[in-house]
């Protein structure tokens, strides 16, 4: 075959780029007829597309020539001050020039990297943790420091000996974790922020679920327990942690709109990163959302995610104990858009995906998820975005199959 000359050019920190698997996968299930658990979708239902079209109306008739101009690059600021004011609630003293504005969780994940990642550097991460946040890292060349985890997060009486190999940062969900579903409990939480202080390591908090708690009692993030630990810290938080959330779970993930809250000092690196990278968040998306979210609408709109999430979660929980074998186990998340699926140890779920596939239902294996290997008798099942009625036939056709491989072996 002809070599083109693009072959010989690329950089090399391309050889640590692949494809996610996640969305190779959703190509896969694209078809109508499939009913999947393999994305990480919000439920369309919830989207508020009255309040959207409303804000559009009036931000485009009394601001839309600010709106569809250049910004700055640390975000809109009130945008920036109704999140400061919102994370205030909860026990953390930021201002606005603590917050900025970045094109998606999945941006701030790429400038993390940018800013503090070496190649051949260590990053601690749970196991398993999110892909995305791999895929983002690999590119820099970044290796992991694994620490098991249960059904209360990281076991965090395992991460002394991952900090003293001097990773960059410990990488944390803590919050219905993506993909297990599973939440750090608050002892471990205080514990994590205490290790962290020893041995002089930073957290990375990433939280794009934390309002999504449909059962049990509200836990404070890792960067409240934080700022508790040090003290009053003259109304600017200065601390250990740079905390990470989103819009897409609250209101759409078409607005691409997240955020970074970290000490001014980081912040300042970041906005220069980002002036390279895009100049600035849409304008219009920040005005909208913030014309959106103002006035407690917020508030009310995540009650109404809860209760739909929470209905879900309870048909795919209850038919999965109907129709699963006996030798398949899962986790129970208290909130959140995911569930844990553990196979029999000789089990793979990719083989077991082609089979569902065949029966029209799709999920995500588990190995991905899984940094340095392991975890193939995984997967990874979303509750958010399919309907109750399609949630329970496709649990129903995975739990048949899953019998019938079972019986085979």
């Amino acid at each position: 075959m002809l070599q083109t000359p693009w072959e010989y050019r690329y950089a090399h920190r391309t050889k640590s780029m692949g494809s996610s698997v996640i969305r190779e996968l959703l190509k896969l299930t694209e078809q109508p007829d499939i009913i999947s658990f393999a994305g990480g979708l919000p439920a369309p239902e919830v989207f508020p597309l009255e309040k959207f079209q409303e804000a559009c109306n009036i931000v485009l008739r009394e601001s839309g020539a600010q709106a569809l101009q250049y910004s700055t690059t640390e975000g809109y600021r009130p945008l920036r001050e109704m999140i400061a004011r919102h994370t205030a609630r909860y026990g953390i003293e930021v201002t606005a020039d603590n917050v900025m504005i970045t094109s998606g969780s999945q941006q701030a994940l790429d400038f993390i990297g940018r800013l503090f990642v070496n190649r051949g550097d260590y990053i601690v991460v749970e196991n398993p943790t999110y892909l995305g946040a791999l895929q983002a890292w690999n590119a820099y060349g970044a290796q992991y420091v694994s620490v098991r985890s249960d059904e209360h997060g990281m076991i965090v009486d395992e991460l002394e000996a991952a900090l003293r190999v001097g990773p960059k940062f410990i990488y944390i969900l803590p919050n219905f974790q993506n993909p297990t579903g599973t939440t750090l409990s608050l002892e471990r939480r205080k514990q994590l922020v205490e290790l962290a202080d020893k041995y002089g390591v930073p957290i990375v908090e990433d939280d794009p679920y934390g309002q999504l708690r449909f059962e049990g009692e509200h836990l404070p993030s890792v960067v409240n327990v934080d700022s508790q630990y040090r003290g009053p810290n003259g109304g600017c938080y200065s601390g250990n942690v740079i905390y990470m959330s989103t819009f897409s779970k609250l209101l759409a993930p078409g607005l691409r709109l997240a955020w970074v809250i970290a000490p001014p000092e980081v912040t300042r690196k970041i906005v220069i990163t980002k002036q390279a990278a895009d100049l600035h968040t849409a304008t219009f998306n920040q005005i909208v959302a913030y014309e959106v979210g103002k006035g407690g609408f917020l508030d009310e709109h995540v009650k109404v995610i809860r209760a739909t999430y929470k209905e879900r979660r309870d048909v795919m929980l209850e038919t999965m104990a109907e129709t699963f074998p006996s030798e398949v186990h899962w986790t129970h998340p208290e909130g959140g858009m995911f569930l844990w699926g553990i196979l029999p140890e000789d089990m793979d779920a990719a083989e077991v995906l082609k089979v569902a596939l065949e029966k029209k239902v799709a999920f995500v294996p588990g190995f991905p998820f899984h940094p340095n290997g392991g975890g193939k008798n995984t997967m990874r099942l979303n509750f958010s975005y399919s309907k109750p009625e399609d949630i329970r036939e496709g649990i129903t056709r995975l739990g048949t199959t899953l019998k019938e491989l079972i019986a085979k072996r």
